[in-house]
């Protein structure tokens, strides 16, 4: 860590926020490492082991596969707020759990935080622009110049690392967040935009999302959850971290007005009813930023694990004592999300420490799940062994 660093982790650890008269410390006390040591403090369900998949992959962010096997991994911004340019390629070619070469794959770029592959190529969202790799796997060691897609989404740096992903209907869905920490909204800000595939077609899918960095589709119904950030500087507990459901076009989430399912803004009084927005599907602690998501669609954990979802939360930063940095289950029954429950944690020291932050999850070829963490510079591995049955 450089010393502007550590002054800036010092600076943090020191804050105090004013939260309904009361003068609060904002405790966040970050420790470097080696993260190899530290799996053992990991708490998961019975069965389920924790591993190291790949290591040096600083500033890991969003993940996605290629049809090969590569992982591609996106990045932001360091401790310090210096903007990342940085794509990672990383080979596993025997299939095996660990890794065989993190590469630098593409540098040069502005905050490169969302990651997907479609047809072999590789789509990278910058602040403002949507580029396409074509043929990636062919040109690891040799990248082709990008395709601009799409270079109108807005440049501010608060909140403008993009979420991408393409959704069931071929189109790319890219993740618009508020300018701000709570203010009046309008365009591309606190949406989810939809794109068609070479970038042209924009149409806002859904509004009032302060800050999304993780969606997934339901692998049956189709339809589209999300992630969202609430506002800071409102107190320990409250607003309350949402996932929410939009099962089609032209939902209204709440931002900057409403939080939760009936926490009003009087900040920014809406005009319309409450009626006229979508309350979340669940709600979670506040301040724990969930970050990335993935359905289960694998083998090889329990079946009750099917169609389930995985939340990573990258933890505190505006409570104290902090909370978050750890994985949650959201549970799914009939296609709804009905409540959660933690699936891992131990990033977080009782002495209020953390040495990593989950930022997004993945599913790999073999099923087991994969986790990035862009404090500990490192991509974890989470699989399941069923125990076995003593033999008579």
């Amino acid at each position: 860590m450089s010393t502007r660093q550590r002054l800036l982790a010092l600076a943090l650890a020191a804050v105090a926020v004013s939260s309904q008269g009361e003068e609060r410390t904002v405790a966040r006390n970050p420790i470097d490492v080696d993260p190899a040591t530290r799996l053992g403090d990991i708490r998961l369900p019975p069965g389920f082991e924790i591993s190291l998949y790949a290591a040096g992959v600083e500033g890991a962010r969003s993940m996605a596969f290629g049809d090969d096997g590569t992982l591609y991994v996106g990045t932001r911004t360091d401790s310090g707020w210096n903007r990342r340019d940085t794509v990672y390629a990383i080979t596993n070619r025997d299939g095996d759990a660990v890794a065989d070469e993190v590469k630098v794959l593409l540098t040069g770029l502005d905050v490169p935080n969302g990651v997907a592959v479609r047809n072999g190529d590789l789509y990278v969202a910058e602040v403002s622009r949507i580029l396409r790799y074509d043929a990636i796997a062919d040109h690891l060691d040799d990248p082709p110049a990008p395709v601009v897609l799409n270079d109108s989404f807005p440049d501010d740096l608060h909140h403008g690392w993009k979420y991408l992903r393409f959704g069931p209907d071929s189109r790319l869905y890219v993740g618009v967040g508020a300018p701000c920490n709570t203010c009046a909204v309008d365009g591309d800000y606190g949406t989810i935009i939809s794109l068609a595939a070479d970038g042209s077609d924009k149409q806002v899918y859904a509004r009032g999302i302060r800050n999304s960095v993780g969606f997934d589709w339901h692998p049956q119904t189709g339809e589209l959850f999300f992630t969202d950030n609430g506002r800071d500087m409102w107190g320990n507990d409250r607003p309350p971290e949402e996932l929410n459901h939009a099962p089609a076009p032209g939902l209204h989430f709440g931002f900057p007005h409403r939080y939760g399912v009936d926490l009003a803004d009087a900040e920014y009084p809406a005009e319309q009813s409450a009626s006229a927005f979508t309350a979340p599907a669940v709600t979670f602690p506040a301040h724990n930023a969930l970050l990335g998501m993935r359905f289960y669609t694998g083998d090889q954990f329990p079946s009750s694990y099917e169609n389930q979802l995985f939340i990573a939360a990258h933890g505190s930063w505006n409570r104290n004592p902090p909370d978050g940095y750890r994985l949650y289950r959201a549970i799914i029954e009939d296609g709804k999300a009905t409540g959660y429950e933690v699936f891992a944690d131990g990033w977080l020291t009782p002495e209020h420490n953390y040495w990593g932050r989950p930022v997004d999850v993945i599913q790999a070829p073999d099923g087991a799940l994969l986790v990035s963490d862009d404090h500990a510079d490192v991509i974890y591995r989470i699989s399941y062994t069923a125990p076995t049955t003593a033999a008579r």
